[in-house]
């Protein structure tokens, strides 16, 4: 099968089970694993929207320990109706409802097509969804009122049984007791002092006995709403919605003065504690989102990141490298607990931040990644980047539910020849061992579970293989033997009931040592993803130099490993079109902001990199490789073009995505064309047309990414267009062909070297058999 016909399958496949390999036959041998380089890994999107209903039934599972669900790839007899398991190959009878199956009449998850099934369980969530919104409210008059409509806005987007609850911060932490009609009342806790969960239950008066639930099972299809002392808080939308917009109303700036040489003081630590502690007394382990909005860093009580002063500046990459950092430590510590109990209770916390300073999302970054929130960076709540992304969050699929799963968790099973070593991704580690999980680590290791909390239908996963067996085991004499994977998602579905997403992976294992099979099945574009992942989880340990040497390592020897050459022979050097893309994709990512940290500040570095352990093969693609097409009178509509500094021409419009900003950069005649005025003219029809074009195509880029990208219109030689500059390959310098370089193309004052230029050197490290 050529590359064009493989890549078009493995396409399908994504489109049905949400998942991507690096490598698409599994080797044999431990031997022949490690000589792959690259990792045995999957990228896996759980909640990827499928057309089909769920199954209104509870899955059938083989004996304990095993318990690996029913799929197409199990043998089933149907006479005796047995079920024998590929994983742990015990046989299994089947229940009684399905007393009536034969060969043409299979129930779905045994049809060859449903690798990935989706069951509704008859097990109802403990409560309806949460959402307790944490409001900081040291902030300008316009940035507070914009910040306090979007979040009126946003309940008119929650079910009417979701429970909200408002806790607001500055100086002090107020938890607002929205059950209370007569006046407004609230519970003030002081942002200096550091509250346990025991202390902040007491205060709030949820420690009380007899605070359980009597057991009353809800009526089929209802969420029960909470009983005992935490309604005073938390109270269904439809019940409160007119008492929590009047609270948000009426909520003033923090009327603390705050003196010319000082900052603000802001207990977000205190506030976050607070909610964290409200939350797990009366609702563990059922949904819920603390969402937190800050305008600035917290300077005050637990969590502080930088002192009120002003003359102290807020930590630096620059000051993180010499170890300068005053209060990194103490508060990176703090919010890493809050965010594993958090994580340990099944809730979400959600970072929007609207500042145009840094507000500390390097110290609590935890918060978000280790419960599967999101992660927002605006420079203000007024800009419509903040607005439209937020109001995203609340999107719903075709039944009108929830586009997000809550308290979720995955398991893996594998069949014996591969192990799990571990998971990239937005999750924490629940430690179940079992009989597959491997002796190696990648990630987030020694474990087949982890516990997500918050899942949406883009969030992916790397998960990470390695190949159990010494030796080759015989080749069976019925044809290829197959490795497989089973991938359990669990989550409280936002209708209230729980859900389990079954995806069930089959490959080829490979023949003799050196079967051709195995270097034809390599996927470039997920092998690349799956390693960037890799790099940025090295990075957030290791040194900035480390990880490029670790990169640049890998790719030589993958090359030396799988490309065509004469020994000592540069020009010898021949790659598969499988692999041809790949060492372009890892230039990018030596260059890209996900470890290079130098021009953007450690929030933003926090912000990018959570963004990309989040998203599927093709949009941490264009991340790390972004797109450009442009637009020019010789051809019609757009034109993508190479990612280098050739690309820009005075005669055309060139749109740029890096999925954090879309750009459209006019070239010199261009603009000064546009900047005369000919568009409006009358016979210039076609440069006004012209001018249009990206604009539009820039609006259907926009339409659902999320976060929303930041969209600039630059020309050559404006300040702006350096967002282009920093992407491009810098064929043509400074350094290059005579007094500068030819005329037509864009100098880029840089000392990277080339793409062409690393390529050669690629090539004589590779033939060399060095690396």
């Amino acid at each position: 099968m050529d590359y064009e016909a493989l890549k078009e399958q493995w396409s399908e496949i994504e489109d049905r089970d949400g998942v991507r390999l690096s490598w698409n036959t599994f080797p044999s041998s431990r031997i022949e694993a490690t000589r792959l380089v690259v990792p045995i890994g999957a990228l896996y999107t759980p909640l990827k929207e499928k057309e089909t209903p769920p199954l209104q039934y509870e899955p059938v599972s083989c004996k304990a320990p095993c318990r690996a669900v029913l799929n197409p790839f199990c043998q089933v007899d149907m006479r005796a109706r047995l079920w024998i398991c590929p994983f742990c190959l015990q046989r299994n009878g089947l229940p009684p409802h399905y007393k009536d199956i034969s060969q043409d009449q299979i129930p779905p998850e045994l049809h060859p097509t449903n690798t990935t099934i989706e069951y509704r369980l008859a097990r109802p969530a403990p409560s309806p969804p949460i959402f307790l919104f944490v409001l900081d409210t040291c902030q300008e008059e316009d940035s507070l009122k914009a910040l306090k409509d979007s979040v009126i806005m946003s309940l008119q987007l929650l079910p009417p049984y979701a429970l909200v609850g408002l806790i607001t911060y500055g100086t002090m932490t107020q938890v607002h007791e929205i059950g209370y009609t007569e006046c407004p009342k609230s519970y003030v806790f002081r942002g200096s002092k550091d509250y346990g969960a025991k202390q902040v239950q007491e205060m709030l008066g949820l420690a009380t006995p007899g605070m359980a639930r009597p057991n009353i099972a809800p009526q089929p299809g209802q969420i029960r709403a909470p009983m005992g002392p935490a309604a005073r808080f938390l109270l269904p939308v439809q019940q409160c919605e007119f008492q929590l917009t009047n609270a948000l109303e009426q909520l003033q700036r923090d009327p603390w003065p705050v003196a010319n040489d000082k900052r603000a003081l802001r207990c977000t630590g205190v506030a976050l504690s607070v909610a964290v502690g409200l939350l797990e007394s009366s609702f563990q382990n059922s949904g819920g989102r603390v969402m937190l909005f800050t305008g600035g860093p917290c300077t005050e009580g637990p969590g502080m990141v930088v002192s009120p002063e002003l003359r102290e500046a807020i930590r630096s990459h620059h000051d993180i490298d010499r170890d300068n950092i005053k209060h990194y430590k103490r508060a990176l510590k703090f919010y890493d607990n809050l965010a594993k109990r958090t994580a340990h209770n099944g809730h979400i916390i959600d970072i929007f931040a609207g500042c145009l300073d840094q507000v500390g999302l390097l110290e609590m970054k935890g918060l978000a990644n280790s419960t599967g929130g999101h992660m927002i960076l605006t420079d203000s709540f007024t800009s419509s980047m903040y607005k439209q992304s937020f109001a995203r969050v609340f999107d719903r699929d075709a039944n009108d539910n929830l586009l997000m799963g809550f308290n979720a968790s995955l398991e893996v099973i594998t069949t014996k020849e591969l192990k799990v070593t571990g998971l990239i991704g937005h999750a924490v580690s629940m430690n179940k061992k079992s009989a597959s999980v491997g002796e190696t680590e990648c990630g987030i290791g020694n474990t087949c579970s982890w516990k997500m909390c918050g899942i949406d239908p883009a969030a992916s996963y790397g998960i990470f293989f390695e190949i159990a067996s010494q030796v080759a085991a015989n080749q069976m004499q019925q044809g290829p033997q197959k490795g497989m994977v089973q991938f359990l998602t669990y989550y409280q579905h936002s209708s209230g009931q729980y859900h389990l997403r079954v995806t069930t992976v089959a490959r080829n294992l490979s023949g003799p040592s050196g079967d051709p099979a195995i270097a034809q099945s390599f996927d470039q574009e997920a092998a690349a993803v799956l390693m960037s992942r890799i790099a940025v989880f090295k990075a957030e340990v290791d040194d900035g130099p480390d990880v490029l040497r670790w990169v640049d390592r890998m790719l030589i020897r993958l090359c030396s490993r799988f490309a065509e050459y004469r020994k000592d022979d540069p020009s010898s050097f021949r790659l598969e079109k499988n692999f041809t893309l790949y060492p372009q994709f890892m230039f990018h990512l030596r260059r890209s902001q996900f470890l290079q940290v130098f021009n953007n500040s450690p929030d933003e570095t926090a912000f990018y990199r959570h963004v990309l352990n989040h998203e599927d093969v093709n949009n941490s693609l264009i991340m790390m490789q972004p797109t450009l097409d442009s637009y020019g009178f010789d051809h019609e509509g757009s034109q993508a073009v190479l990612l280098d500094s050739t690309s820009i021409q005075p005669e055309t419009v060139l749109l740029l995505d890096t999925f954090f900003h879309i750009l459209i950069f006019h070239g010199e005649t261009m603009a000064e064309w546009r900047k005369a005025g000919y568009q409006d003219q009358e016979g210039y029809e076609n440069f006004s047309t012209l001018l249009e074009a990206p604009k539009e195509d820039a609006k259907e880029l926009i339409q659902d990414r999320f976060p929303l990208p930041r969209f600039i219109v630059c020309d050559a030689g404006g300040s702006q267009a350096r967002f282009l500059l920093s992407k491009l390959n810098p064929s043509t310098t400074h350094t290059t062909g005579t007094y500068g370089v030819s005329q037509n193309a864009q100098t880029i004052f840089t000392d990277d070297v080339s793409l062409q230029t690393f390529m050669d050197h690629l090539m004589k490290l590779a033939v060399s058999g060095t690396g």
